[in-house]
């Protein structure tokens, strides 16, 4: 891997990005195309087209039902598209998406298996080499579940609860505007339910944004299960271990993975002081590398200490890319692996996924913060290997302990909901589960937004993966309301005494 970028050429890339417009929150999430109002026009359009290239060439998806349901996120971008104000313009033969608005434009062009990439105003390609990832597993259609995709064809055992199970289905897909694309649950590693919607199917690559944080997770668990890194060392950031006096020395790859770093890094719940402080002032530092074409890891360990490690939790992008730092270096420098096929030989092929879409930057980094494609099976069996304690067929792939880390409340949090790089659903005063009520206090999850999920639920040797198109123009209010039903459906489905 590359030596860090310094800080000044970062600068650079950044601010000719941010030159269109005035500073503001970079929420191009959520901001309407009108620059005056937020985030330079530029930033609004990055993520359109990127999301709108992830569609036709990642998920493979009908167009018109990808740009409603996942691509024009507010009521005012739905207006724009359909005045003729935001137009889309697909390459086929370079595969690049073009989004433009009053003569302000952002591209993104699809890399293979590294899926769609935002591109720099001057060039159409990237500043690395992308490389196509294979699987070495036999045909997943002749395969038994999990290492494969076939099904037993016994019915279900007496103690599960069929009728209970295709509630849960009903209810979860009962809105049409909730838009809903996958429910599965796993029961004692057998899928007892399973279904799709919103043009979603089995063999989908499905978006999955911050679910991808517990994935840079499981590959740092990956690298300590072989002795490449130790849970409570100093993070091996050699910028911060070289220089004297560095304070940043002192966090350790568990402070990153409980985003208690302390790093300074803005979010949308920062004071207008600490956006004053932002890399680019007034810009939202948790963002940059999803709307511009930074090179987000040389970013994130560029940043400085704004509090001691592990006194203050908050939810920050800059943890985990810089576990992904710390992950890329190690592979390359020290295990001498390619590490863009990394995790298919490491973690996917030993776990029976054959396709996982890991996104990155300009620079080839992994954006495992949100930009990653999987479908609901995958994501099943990543939530069993932690159901398994991080065993696979009688192989250790991640350490008991840290199974139990990721899963233990991470001390410097307010609430007891954030473990490591998974969510918590941590007993309230009464003993119930307290984010979500309808679930048991053991279970834990990956989350990512727009309602995407993979709880663990120990207590009842259950995994439940729930995927949502990300549209907020199109979700009805109430959606989480028929999601927490479902979810407790499902567990009362295997546990007859459930109550919630």
């Amino acid at each position: 891997m590359k030596s860090v970028v310094p800080v000044r050429l970062v600068a650079l890339v950044v601010v000719s990005t941010l030159a269109c417009g005035d500073a503001g929150s970079v929420d191009s999430q959520n901001a309407s195309f009108d620059s005056s109002a937020g985030p330079p026009t530029y930033l609004t359009l990055t993520g359109p087209a990127k999301r709108f290239c992830s569609a036709i060439w990642v998920s493979e998806r009908v167009r018109e039902e990808a740009l409603y349901n996942s691509v024009l996120w507010t009521d005012q971008q739905v207006r724009d598209y359909e005045g003729g104000r935001l137009a889309f313009n697909v390459d086929e033969e370079r595969r690049v998406v073009t989004a433009s608005y009053q003569g302000v434009q952002a591209r993104a062009r699809h890399f293979g298996d590294q899926g769609c990439v935002l591109l720099s105003d001057h060039s159409d390609g990237v500043l690395f080499t992308p490389r196509a990832v294979n699987s070495v597993l036999p045909d997943a259609a002749s395969t038994a579940w999990p290492m494969g995709d076939a099904l037993p064809d016994e019915p279900l055992p007496d103690d599960v609860d069929a009728e209970l199970l295709a509630e849960a289905v009903r209810v979860f897909f009962a809105n049409p505007d909730d838009n809903r694309a996958a429910f599965l649950v796993v029961h004692r590693g057998r899928i007892v339910a399973e279904d799709y919607g919103s043009g979603a199917h089995r063999d989908m690559q499905l978006e999955s944004w911050s679910m991808g944080k517990s994935l840079t997770a499981t590959l740092a668990g990956r690298l300590i299960q072989l002795g490449s890194l130790q849970l409570w060392q100093p993070a091996p950031v050699p910028a911060w271990q070289n220089s004297d006096g560095d304070p940043r020395a002192d966090i350790r790859v568990a402070d990153l993975l409980r985003m208690s770093s302390g790093l300074r890094f803005s979010n949308t719940d920062a004071t207008p002081e600490q956006m004053s402080r932002s890399f680019v002032p007034g810009q939202v530092d948790h963002r940059l590398g999803y709307v511009a074409p930074i090179d987000a890891f040389a970013f994130s360990v560029s940043r400085d200490a704004e509090f001691p490690p592990n006194t203050v939790g908050r939810y920050r992008n800059s943890d985990p890319w810089t576990l992904g730092y710390i992950i890329r270096r190690i592979v390359e420098h020290e295990l001498g692996e390619e590490y863009l096929t990394w995790p298919q030989r490491t973690l996917f092929d030993e776990i029976g996924i054959r396709r996982f879409t890991l996104e990155t930057d300009p620079y080839g980094n992994f954006l495992l913060t949100g930009y990653n494609f999987g479908t609901a099976r995958n994501w099943a069996r990543l939530g069993l290997l932690y159901l398994q304690r991080g065993v696979w067929n009688g192989t250790r792939l991640l350490p008991e302990e840290f199974v139990e880390f990721v899963s233990t409340p991470a001390p410097a949090w307010d609430d007891p909901y954030y473990g490591g790089l998974f969510w918590l659903n941590t007993a309230d005063e009464s003993g119930r589960g307290g984010r979500i009520p309808s679930l048991p206090p053991d279970t834990y999850n990956a989350s990512g937004a727009g309602d995407q999920r993979t709880y663990i639920i120990p207590s009842r040797e259950l995994v439940i993966i729930v995927q949502s198109h990300r549209s907020p123009a199109a979700h009805a209010r109430d959606r989480r309301d028929r999601e927490y039903e479902a979810l407790g459906l499902a567990v009362k489905a295997v546990d007859a005494g459930w109550n919630w």
